[in-house]
């Protein structure tokens, strides 16, 4: 007997974290109305993550590079991208995302009711991108009606939908790179320019390996920001405690903190898998050629491993999954966990408080996007 779990929950008012949380102890793994294979509690989704023979990544018929590469091919890009996300090539830019939080908050008026997810983190997270990859100021506009454009798509599950906005970014994508290499040793020095000089056997990146590796950093890592700083915010909005202890924590503990959030409401919903061979896990007989999910967010919840009623940074962040596991950990988490702390010092260097708006609640996003669509929130 298959347990069906419905891809849009909208319908029935529940988010898909609080649908999870209701499915996991009794379903460890369910299929959805599309036929995938979804893994909920937390040793099932490690072990698939870390089980990189029988549970493949190779899930497109889009290029995607490298999260939709294997074996040695992934290494080799996997090996490529890392260089441009070390700590040594992240720390540069600090300065960077400094300036563009705090020009942000300055912006911001205080005492107004804000959205958390548009308002703060969007608008922070394609600020931040476009100073890390030297994209031009003009492209802030653009970019934030396509992230909202792509949210609606998302969540609307129409496939051709879905394929008109992925090409909308890659066009964007393109109108930065093609000028870049057609300007060859006057194209401007940054971090875009670098990337389209880099080159792999012998040979320079094609347009196309380009697009991947910017659409991966870019397409979903602004979104996935902006969901995240809503999260983080509503969560210090009700429990209002934690404000003295963020601004008074080291970076490593405020990185644990914020990540501990995310790990109660992990915007980072799932990755696919196809498997190569039958797979037994969770109880179940998957078979071969099976389109599986990992789902983060539940395996994060699960009560087997989390006492999900303390709020545990430190003892916690040894089974936190919020960037995944094993060799397709996002290469990106470094980067994202610098912005999210930056962003979040720089608000509580200037509020005082940060309180939910009165009469207006926070909305919930329905699967397969997770966090918050809507939080709304005064700055005092």
């Amino acid at each position: 007997m298959t347990d069906h779990m419905p891809d849009d929950l909208s319908a029935t008012g529940r988010d898909l974290r609080a649908y999870t949380d209701e499915l996991r102890p009794k379903h460890p793994v369910v299929r959805n109305i599309r036929g995938e294979w979804v893994l909920l509690r937390h040793a099932d989704v490690l072990a698939a993550a870390l089980d990189h023979e029988r549970f493949s990544s190779q899930v497109s018929r889009y290029l995607q590079v490298p999260n939709g590469l294997d074996g040695e091919e992934h290494t080799l890009y996997r090996n490529l991208i890392e260089r441009y996300l070390s700590q040594e090539a992240v720390e540069p830019f600090v300065p960077a995302f400094k300036r563009v939080a705090n020009q942000l908050i300055a912006e911001l008026p205080k005492g107004e009711v804000l959205d958390a997810v548009n308002d703060i983190g969007a608008v922070f997270a394609v600020r931040a991108q476009c100073a890390w990859l030297g994209w031009p100021e003009e492209l802030e506009p653009k970019l934030l009606a396509w992230m909202k454009e792509n949210h609606a798509a998302t969540r609307s599950g129409d496939h051709r939908r879905m394929a008109e906005v992925a090409e909308q970014f890659d066009g964007i994508i393109r109108s930065v790179v093609q000028p870049r290499r057609a300007a060859g040793a006057s194209a401007p020095d940054d971090l875009t320019t670098k990337l389209c000089r880099e080159t792999v056997n012998g040979r320079e990146l094609t347009e196309a390996e380009l697009v991947s590796i910017l659409r991966n950093w870019t397409g979903g890592d602004l979104g996935s920001i902006a969901l995240c700083v809503g999260v983080i915010i509503a969560h210090l909005a009700q429990h209002p405690e934690l404000l003295k202890q963020v601004r008074e924590a080291s970076n490593p503990e405020a990185e644990a903190i914020i990540n501990e959030i995310l790990r109660l409401d992990n915007p980072f919903v799932s990755n696919r898998r196809v498997t190569t061979c039958p797979v037994h896990i969770g109880s179940r007989e998957i078979p071969a050629g099976a389109r599986v999910k990992l789902n983060w967010t539940s395996a994060n919840r699960d009560e087997s491993v989390f006492d999900n009623s303390q709020f545990d940074p430190e003892g916690n962040a040894a089974n936190n999954l919020l960037y995944g596991a094993g060799k397709h950990v996002c290469p990106g988490r470094l980067l994202a966990t610098w912005e999210l702390r930056i962003a979040l010092q720089t608000i509580l260097t200037s509020v005082q408080t940060i309180e939910l708006a009165p009469g207006e609640p926070l909305e919930r996003e329905v699967a397969p996007v997770g966090g918050y669509h809507r939080v709304p929130v005064v700055l005092r």
